[in-house]
């Protein structure tokens, strides 16, 4: 029996993966294909992102059953008997339907563990990990949030007040690189070509020589760079090196990260600014790595996604709000040190000193 092939994309928090996904499924030409995401916190943000395309979803907007699976209870890494083989479980009684898997991992997850698991008995002999995607978000990187250099990041610690601690993010970015059979380097219409030269050379550091590095605006690449690697990445995912070890190891946790949700009810002269405007003033006054949501503007039949690495972000809007679909804006924010209640009245006062500025600049014209 043939073996289906399956693409993990992964990357830090931020980086473009859901976009890259997007752009796949968005052009599989009639390829039947199976996606698990996978999400860090309670609120599956990117799975609705997914189903606003009509992924999961039949031509009237309802959910189908097979095609999208969330896993929204932690990284796979550490969850892989628990959240992982129920679901390839049932994608192997579907066999005959599907034509390729695409897993999106938390962007804390570890690749390692994961790949590994397809050397399992009941999983290696269904499925092969075609290649292992590692979407690096350009800026970031040039901006050198993970080097190990203790001057450059006392420099970066400096200049931003949200690096101001001590992190293990350059663990997770060089761990996610490793496992790598093919890098996105993602965002290059930000940089400049010495900074992506840069940016560049600091990835190759952390690769195998076979391993190419691929610039990318938006994930807008062509399937055939993306699909069909044949990398059998768990034949050799032991011999990557990895500063966690394995899915048993003691020392991958994730409780130097929170994900917590906050919600408001947009109203008055809301607007897809001032939302953003509040969101930013959390992201300064918090250790904050990544934030994403919806907004339901008033007055707007499209919901609008936002989503934030660091202080930049961008928006757009996905889907019409359905029929009886309650019109809630909510946003999970990752990070460090976080608290549930002191961020939603920071961001109650942040959206309503935004709309009152905005306000008063209309009243003023």
């Amino acid at each position: 029996m043939r073996k289906i092939p399956v693409t993990v994309i992964t990357g830090f928090l931020g980086s473009g993966k859901t976009t890259l996904l997007r752009h796949i499924l968005s052009n599989t030409n009639g390829l039947r294909v199976a996606v698990i995401v996978n999400e860090f916190g309670e609120l599956g943000i990117d799975g609705e992102i997914l189903k606003g395309c009509g992924i999961g979803c039949d031509e009237n907007g309802q959910e189908t059953e097979g095609q999208l699976y969330e896993l929204a209870n932690g990284c796979l890494c550490c969850t892989v008997q628990e959240e992982f083989f129920p679901v390839m479980e049932a994608l192997v009684e579907r066999r005959d339907r599907i034509d390729h898997v695409l897993i999106e991992t938390s962007g804390l997850a570890l690749p390692k563990p994961l790949v590994q698991a397809f050397n399992w008995p009941s999983i290696r002999n269904s499925f092969t990990v075609d290649a292992v995607i590692t979407v690096v978000d350009g800026p970031a990187t040039a901006a050198g949030q993970f080097a190990e250099n203790p001057e450059a990041v006392d420099e970066q610690r400096k200049a931003d007040p949200n690096l101001d601690h001590e992190s293990p993010l350059h663990e997770l970015f060089e761990d996610q690189l490793s496992a790598a059979d093919l890098v996105i380097l993602n965002k290059t219409d930000l940089l400049d070509d010495a900074a992506q030269a840069s940016v560049s050379a600091l990835i190759r550091e952390e690769l195998p020589a076979h391993v190419k590095i691929v610039p990318a605006s938006n994930g807008n690449l062509d399937l055939s760079v993306l699909l069909g690697l044949n990398s059998a990445s768990e034949e050799t995912i032991d011999q990557r090196h990895d500063h966690h070890g394995s899915a048993d190891d003691a020392d991958h946790h994730h409780d130097e990260f929170d994900s917590v949700m906050v919600s408001a009810s947009l109203a008055g002269a809301a607007s897809r600014e001032t939302v953003i405007a509040a969101l930013s003033e959390l992201v300064r006054n918090h250790t904050i790595y990544r934030a994403k949501g919806f907004a339901a503007l008033p007055g707007a039949p499209m919901r609008l996604v936002i989503q934030g690495v660091g202080k930049r972000f961008d928006s757009y809007f996905d889907r019409h709000w359905r029929d009886g679909e309650a019109r809630d804006s909510r946003f999970v924010l990752i990070g460090e040190d976080l608290d549930a209640n002191e961020l939603q009245r920071a961001f109650d006062v942040a959206l309503g000193a935004s709309v009152s500025s905005a306000s008063s600049a209309i009243a003023s014209v």
